[in-house]
């Protein structure tokens, strides 16, 4: 009968000398065997990562307030006016506002507000706060007269300082009454409406009920006299409206601004001329680009030299223990058990100053905008993708300085060693 081969014995797997865990405890030694070292190592990186956070928090919050202010302002203004052609005489309005303006405006979606104004010819009537002038007394300028409707100041975003502004019935009886502008009011010397004051256009009288402010898109409204465009109509032959306004809902520009000729004009819309702005994204996207393109390129420099500092200080710790490496050879570690604790090393050192960075940066951008009183806006990818490139930096950095490592003798760092 054959024997049986007897079986074979496999041996069992060679173990690394050096687990994970030693590589941990090695590494987190070896960082923090020079505390103060560490701490100047980390800086260069800190301020680069601080500074790419800082750089897109402050342009995202810049951008957003920019936007916001664009979006209370221009964004949500459109302004109408005649169409004109030029002929001999100059140019001449080839369309008309409808006088009920305010009524075709509003019926249109996205309009929140709408009015309408146009100045008034008073021919040679001067306007003042007394009925009895002195000839002799040289004529002092005479504010300007302008007529609107009773929906302009909402439309404008105006408001009144003392009294009331006039309303849908003071327009349709046409009464003698008035509202001043901010400087006009200051000018005539009226400060108070509770004792019915009256300005004198020539010798008719029209009773003061408010003074209006804050008319930032007619500013030559605050210098004016406003009538009625009913009162304006009656007592001074006001022919036509010059100009109208809305004040729309964020967004609304492009369809309000297609849509207003043909409400006003609907057989001939090619006569009215409807200013709607654009969608504020273009402004916002330029502004955050042209802050990011300097910012970044600064924050680009920090971490290259933040980069650098790493690599240097991390080369610099491979000859200073060339000894320790060779003992680590001599013991069984292998050249990959080198690389990888330097890389490790390098690696951490970089992710911390990635964590410190980010959080300054963070800090940063709400101290700045508490202070400017702004609604900060910072993606939360951005501070964790930031904490993160620290560590990519170090890793990066370090891999020389870990090849260098592994590189070498065990005998030859055992004699030259210390």
């Amino acid at each position: 009968m054959p024997r049986r081969p007897a079986p074979q014995v496999q041996p069992p797997p060679v173990r690394d000398r050096f687990s994970t865990r030693d590589l941990v405890a090695e590494a987190a030694h070896g960082i923090g065997a020079r505390p103060a070292r560490l701490l100047l190592t980390i800086v260069g990186t800190v301020l680069g990562i601080g500074s790419l956070v800082v750089t897109m928090g402050l342009a995202q919050t810049a951008a957003g307030q920019i936007a916001r202010q664009f979006d209370a302002v221009a964004a949500r203004q459109v302004m109408v006016e005649p169409a004109t052609a030029r002929s001999q005489g100059g140019e001449r309005a080839t369309g008309r506002i409808p006088w009920d303006v305010e009524d075709r405006l509003m019926r249109l979606a996205g309009i929140e507000a709408a009015g309408a104004l146009s100045s008034v010819d008073v021919d040679d009537a001067v306007v003042t706060a007394v009925p009895v002038s002195d000839p002799s007394a040289p004529v002092p300028a005479s504010p300007l007269v302008m007529a609107a409707t009773p929906g302009l100041l909402t439309a404008l975003q105006g408001h009144v300082v003392t009294g009331r502004y006039f309303d849908a019935g003071h327009d349709d009886r046409g009464d003698r009454i008035v509202v001043l502008g901010a400087r006009a009011a200051q000018r005539l010397g009226v400060s108070r409406v509770d004792r019915q004051p009256s300005v004198f256009i020539g010798d008719r009288p029209y009773t003061v009920v408010g003074v209006v402010d804050g008319v930032v898109r007619r500013a030559d409204l605050l210098d004016a006299v406003i009538l009625p465009v009913g009162t304006a109509r009656a007592d001074f032959g006001l022919g036509t409206l010059e100009q109208a306004h809305a004040h729309i809902a964020v967004g609304a520009g492009p369809v309000v601004g297609e849509q207003v000729p043909v409400a006003l004009a609907p057989n001939s819309p090619e006569t009215i001329n409807a200013q709607a702005p654009s969608p504020p994204s273009a402004v916002r996207q330029n502004v955050q680009a042209d802050v990011n393109a300097i910012f970044l390129a600064l924050g680009a420099v920090a971490l290259l030299v933040g980069g650098l500092g790493i690599a240097n200080v991390t080369l610099l710790s491979v000859r200073e223990r060339t000894g320790e490496i060779g003992l680590r050879r001599a013991l069984g570690a292998s050249k990959r058990d080198i690389g990888r604790q330097f890389l490790v090393e390098s690696t951490v050192i970089g992710l911390l100053g990635g964590l410190i960075g980010s959080a300054l940066g963070v800090a940063v951008v709400l101290v700045v905008s508490v202070a400017r009183e702004w609604t900060p806006i910072l993606d939360t990818w951005v501070a964790l993708g930031a904490a993160g490139m620290g560590g990519v930096i170090g890793l990066a950095a370090g891999t020389y300085p870990a090849l260098k490592a592994a590189g070498v003798e065990p005998i030859a760092a055992l004699r030259g060693g210390t």
